[in-house]
């Protein structure tokens, strides 16, 4: 039997499954931890290879999220082993994480936190940390060991920052052994750090601690400061509208990124602050954002009556200026062995608008603007106390570049083919539509699915959510042959995504009739979608396009109907065949832009499109029976196969990907091979 005071007396799955569910108590709220963010463990008795008692320390892996942890990424590393270290006097990282893994007891398992050491130094059964929002902001004052004593109590070890690793684990032991009867412990810069013989007691300690720092605040008014005067909701929704496409374009110059943008009342108020260009250069609340979000934002002071050109150029030269500043900061501190991260802001504030954060991909795009919401609540905190202090710039450096952090980004999924790009695709609520949508997310993009039923398109969003994430679609209610709900939509896009790379112009509708029996009503409703829907989509995505100036991909979803019209399809192949002209003539218009416009021609594909009515009309145009008609098509084809949704699908992806990076103007045909429809 393993004699230790710190082991858990249950069994290792009750204990184990008691530290998963307070760990996802704290990820679950956003004001203990962000991301990744935060760290638990537990010291317990298993049974090793050897079949023998072995202390154990369960902790949570490096990059794992305590709000959707289970018991797998616990990764167990033997105690023994690490106490051997406390009576070392140095060990560098290299060596640490060597170390950590040979004390492993699955070598297979997922690699260990970095702060590893502290928690199997700590004498406690099991530990907490989390970069709560209350504790950050008592750990970024001036004399800060005087305010929490005044907030806590007089029974918090208060640690000076230290980088985590092997140094900070030790100092932090050391602190917690000087003070018998401790209730916790602050690491300044770095968070809060909870004890207890169970989970369920370090986390109530947690929720106590904060709690009392929460209220500490709460006794404390906010200063007066000055600010400027707001303006009204459509001047700022004009600004955003004219600014994102500037600031995606210069940032995804050469690798594009997705925009997030966010208002709420506490940061739009912040935008306000008359101070504000001093405030964005305060420095990160903690080193564990700065792999995220840089240390400082870059502010752009827009107004609302600056041209264009002059809002371009504003945009473009304080970008550059970031950038080389970033390049200076990075050429003081580099001793030789770091390869320099993009120097681009990850962070862009419009002074009285609100704020945006780039990202390589949707969901990485939301990380750094929800941690500044945070840190924006975190400096305000701050005023209330004192003057806020964050880490110095070399300090900053190290952190940014420490190697055991950005070995994170390694463990990162690899980039998908359309990565950063953003794409809308209309009628994409069922069909065809809906399968170039599923395509589109498994290729990385972000996409606007957009059709005018709003209910199939919550439904379409489950659907391609279960795909890619709740991050990398949003959905658009829109009838494009509607100017306003096109213009609409496009805003949306802009204000979700930050603008547009990809649009595929799929929506469209099927009359049927020969010529002298079809109404006006049916023949002008065919124009007005078939015809004037692609134009007004495509008229909106090419000038977004063209004012992110980045280049994109417009695809018409066409018919072989364009080429070889069929009998009693009178409206539908005369709007299909202008369709294929309005795409030749904006690819010709707009080819000097990079922006490359295609066409594809499906035949037959079977979807929902296909009403009762539909078929019944086709197979009597064809003197056919409606049982034999999908047959009839099948066998017309030079390759005798039937064509899906998923066939058109590929098609668009060949078109918008850089696999065609040298083709525009084309038309595609997918049709197994329709004689008559081949393009000349």
């Amino acid at each position: 039997m393993v004699k230790n005071a710190a082991i858990n007396p249950k069994s290792m799955q009750d204990v184990l499954g008691d530290l998963v569910q307070v760990s996802r108590n704290i990820g679950e709220d956003s004001k203990y931890v962000l991301w990744g963010g935060g760290n638990s463990s537990v010291k317990i008795e298993e049974i090793d290879f050897r079949g023998q008692a072995a202390a154990v320390l369960r902790i949570k892996g490096t990059g794992a999220d305590m709000k959707t942890l289970t018991v797998n990424d616990f990764p167990g590393v033997r105690l023994d082993d690490i106490g051997a270290l406390r009576e070392r006097e140095t060990m560098d990282d290299d060596e640490m994480a060597s170390y950590l893994a040979h004390c492993m007891l699955d070598p297979q398992g997922p690699r260990p936190s970095i702060e590893t050491l502290l928690h199997g130094f700590l004498p406690y059964g099991t530990v907490i940390h989390s970069h709560a929002d209350a504790i950050l902001a008592l750990a970024n004052v001036e004399d800060p060991e005087k305010v929490i004593v005044s907030a806590l109590g007089d029974r918090i070890v208060v640690v000076p920052y230290i980088r985590p690793g092997f140094t900070m684990a030790k100092s932090a032991a050391q602190a917690v052994d000087a003070m018998p009867g401790a209730e916790a412990m602050v690491l300044l810069h770095h968070g809060l750090v909870t004890w207890g013989r169970t989970p369920m007691e370090a986390y109530e300690s947690h929720i106590d601690i904060v709690r009392r720092a929460e209220e500490f605040f709460e006794n404390h008014p906010y200063p007066e400061v000055g600010r400027r005067a707001r303006w009204s909701p459509g001047v700022r929704d004009q600004l955003v509208q004219r600014m994102a496409p500037l600031i995606r374009g210069h940032l995804g110059a050469k690798d594009p990124v997705v925009l997030r943008f966010a208002d709420d009342e506490q940061l739009l108020a912040f935008t306000e602050r008359d101070d504000l260009e001093d405030m964005a250069r305060l420095g990160v609340v903690t080193p564990d954002h700065l792999l995220y979000t840089k240390n400082v934002p870059l502010v752009i002071p827009a107004q609302p009556d600056m041209a264009d050109s002059n809002l371009d150029e504003m945009v473009r030269e304080r970008i550059e200026q970031y950038r080389e500043r970033y390049g200076r900061y990075f050429e003081r501190y580099n001793s030789g062995q770091f390869v320099m991260r993009s120097p681009d802001p990850v962070l862009v504030i419009i002074p009285g608008v609100g704020v945006w954060s780039a990202g390589p991909s949707p969901s990485l795009s939301r990380v750094p603007l929800e941690m500044y919401q945070h840190a924006v609540s975190i400096l305000e905190n701050v005023e209330k106390i004192g003057r806020y202090q964050s880490l110095s710039e070399s300090e900053t450096f190290e952190a940014e570049y420490w190697p055991l952090e950005l070995s994170k980004l390694s463990i990162r999924p690899h980039a998908r083919e359309l990565q950063g790009k953003v794409a809308m695709v209309t009628g994409a609520a069922a069909g065809i539509g809906a399968a170039i949508a599923k395509r589109l997310v498994k290729a990385g993009a972000a996409v606007v699915i957009a059709d005018r039923n709003g209910e199939r398109l919550r439904d379409a969003v489950k659907v391609l959510a279960a795909e890619g994430g709740n991050d990398q679609v949003s959905a658009v209610v829109m009838d494009v042959s509607d100017e306003s709900q096109v213009m609409q939509a496009f805003e949306t896009t802009v204000r979700t995504y930050g603008g547009l790379d990809i649009l595929v112009s799929n929506a469209g509708t099927a009359p049927t009739g020969r010529l002298t029996e079809i109404s006006l009503a049916e023949w002008e409703a065919s124009l007005r979608v078939n015809v004037t829907g692609h134009f007004l989509v495509a008229r909106q995505a090419l000038r977004l396009m063209s004012r992110q100036r980045t280049g994109g991909n417009v695809v018409f979803i066409v018919s072989k109907n364009a080429l070889v019209p069929g009998p009693e399809f009178g409206a539908y192949s005369v709007a299909k065949a202008a369709e294929l002209q309005l795409g030749r003539i904006a690819a010709i218009e707009h080819g000097a832009d990079g922006i490359r416009v295609n066409m594809i021609n499906p035949d037959a594909i079977w979807t929902d499109l296909w009403s009762p009515q539909l078929r019944a009309d086709r197979a009597k145009a064809y003197n056919i029976r409606e049982e034999d008609l999908e047959d009839f098509y099948r066998r017309r084809s030079l390759l005798r196969r039937v064509v899906t949704e998923e066939d058109v699908a590929e098609g668009v992806l060949f078109f918008v990907s850089e696999r065609s990076s040298r083709t525009t103007g084309a038309v595609l045909p997918v049709d197994a091979g329709i004689r008559e429809g081949f393009p000349r």
